[in-house]
Formats: structure tokens, C-alpha cells, sequence
């Protein structure tokens, strides 16, 4: 699954622990979902569109 995660984490200037303390997870995690290694949970998916006023669609596609 392809994300905008990363463009939109640098578009506010935070960094992946930054990222990962507003979403409560690793920086880790962060990381691996930036990078296209972890696909997120659907709670979790929610949380980073919630999170940037996003919807599901807008941060994640289908590869």
C-alpha cells in the first residue's frame, strides 16, 4: 500500500518521533509505514487521517 505519510509528516516540520508520539506508536513504526514495510491496522489508518484532517483515501492507495 502506497501513503503520503512521510510528505505529510515534513509538510508540518515533525519529525518521525514527533509523528509517533501524536499517534502513539514507535518511531518505528513510523518508519516502517514511510518506508512501505508495515501496512497500518484500519484503528490505526484512522488515527493518521484523523490526525492530518485527511480521509483513509487521501493518505493511503492501493498500490
Amino acid at each position: 500500500m502506497n501513503n503520503r505519510l512521510r510528505e505529510l509528516r515534513d509538510a508540518r516540520g515533525w519529525s518521525q518521533g514527533e509523528l509517533a508520539e501524536r499517534l502513539e506508536v514507535s518511531r518505528q513504526t513510523v518508519n516502517a509505514l514511510e518506508t512501505g514495510k508495515y501496512d497500518p491496522s484500519l484503528p490505526l489508518a484512522f488515527r493518521i487521517a484523523r490526525l492530518f484532517g485527511l480521509s483513509i483515501e487521501d493518505v493511503f492507495s492501493p498500490e
